[in-house]
């Protein structure tokens, strides 16, 4: 280090001997300011340095926090300047993400590289609304994090996670907001393409008409034919086999077996579609097209019909028995006309070559 740092350093040591509040602040924002001069260029022993001494002025800096608004100001602004850079003090970062005075922890909470999913967590877990807030609004987050968040069960903790595009959230973690859903969390995450399709059918069941249109006024393109169906089907009372627990695994040893002994054809799975035996379907369909039932179970699930195509397509399924197949999605009911049509016109004109290359990526994807 060269001789500045140095003498810094032994400033350092003097603030903390002499225990003067007022040197000591000087001292911390000093050190600060010569680390945000060149944290790109430092090592990993330097940092280490830097987080040491920090950490100890900052140190003496909370007990004076404690009835001094301005060493409340000065670390705030301290842990301002440290959130965006990826190679702050780790231990100082740690420090300030636990501090109780929001206006100091908030800003690396936001925002910090420097705190792992395991802090996040402990900090999840222990503080109050203000801090679980700030870690809502973080751009990225795991789902070992936003289960953590969301067992707090704060409403706005839920309501920031959910208009957050980088927060990913788990089945368990979507149930724990749907239970909360008002109007404008139900609206938040109704849109959400990550919303399992059968929570978003028991969420539209108990959404008011308003919260119904808004939903659709506000999901993306990609989005509103499978919204605008799970109304339909909800208003009209249709069950989808979706929303049944599923259990494949006597489905895969019979379609393993029928396999085995070349008694997988299409019209078996024609008989499994048209007496709607959901789990022999599902696994007659991904074992003709030579996919998996973790692809084929998805396409099942969505309340549209040209993902299911492409297995259909693949396996050169007969139109009938691919009918069948879209049909026995619904545990009762049917498709609309206008519906099968439109499926109808979209599989004559996808190709089998096509088909199976696209399948091929799906299951890449899968892995």
């Amino acid at each position: 280090m060269s001789t500045a740092e140095f003498s810094i350093i032994d400033e350092v040591e003097s603030a903390i001997r002499l225990g003067s509040a007022e040197k000591g602040l000087e001292t911390a924002r000093r050190v600060t300011d010569l680390f945000l001069s060149s944290a790109g260029s430092f090592d990993n022993e330097q940092i280490a340095l830097f987080d040491d001494v920090l950490e100890r002025l900052i140190g003496t800096i909370e007990l004076r926090a404690i009835a001094d608004m301005g060493a409340r100001i000065a670390l705030a602004e301290i842990s301002a300047q440290l959130a965006p850079i990826a190679q702050a003090p780790p231990s100082v970062i740690r420090r300030l993400a636990n501090n109780d005075e929001i206006r100091i922890a908030g800003p690396v909470l936001q925002e910090s590289a420097r705190l792992d999913d395991g802090e996040l967590v402990k900090i999840a877990s222990s503080k109050g609304e203000s801090h679980l807030l700030a870690v809502a609004g973080r751009w990225w987050l795991k789902e070992i994090v936003t289960d953590a968040l969301l067992a707090r069960r704060y409403p706005s903790v839920s309501r920031r996670l959910a208009a957050n595009p980088g927060a990913r959230v788990s089945g368990n973690g979507f149930a724990v907001i749907v239970g909360q859903a008002d109007p404008e969390l139900a609206v938040s995450v109704g849109v959400r393409v990550d919303l399992p399709s059968d929570l978003r059918r028991r969420l539209l069941r108990s959404a008011t008409d308003t919260v119904r249109t808004r939903l659709l006024s506000r999901a993306p393109p990609h989005l509103f034919e499978e919204i605008q169906g799970a109304i339909a089907a909800v208003t009209v009372g249709v069950e989808r086999e979706m929303s049944v627990v599923r259990d494949f695994e006597g489905a895969k040893r019979a379609i393993a077996n029928l396999k085995a002994t070349g008694q997988l054809t299409e019209a078996t799975l024609l008989g499994f579609a048209t007496q709607r035996r959901y789990e022999e379907a599902v696994a007659a369909l991904a074992a003709l097209s030579g996919s998996t039932i973790e692809v084929i179970r998805p396409l099942m699930q969505s309340l549209r019909e040209d993902g299911l195509l492409v297995p259909c397509k693949a396996a050169q399924l007969s139109w009938e028995t691919t009918a069948a197949v879209l049909e026995s999605r619904f545990a009762t009911g049917a498709m609309k006309p206008a519906d099968i049509a439109r499926a109808k016109n979209n599989y004559a004109r996808m190709t089998s070559e096509n088909a199976r290359r696209t399948l091929r990526f799906w299951q890449v994807r899968a892995l």
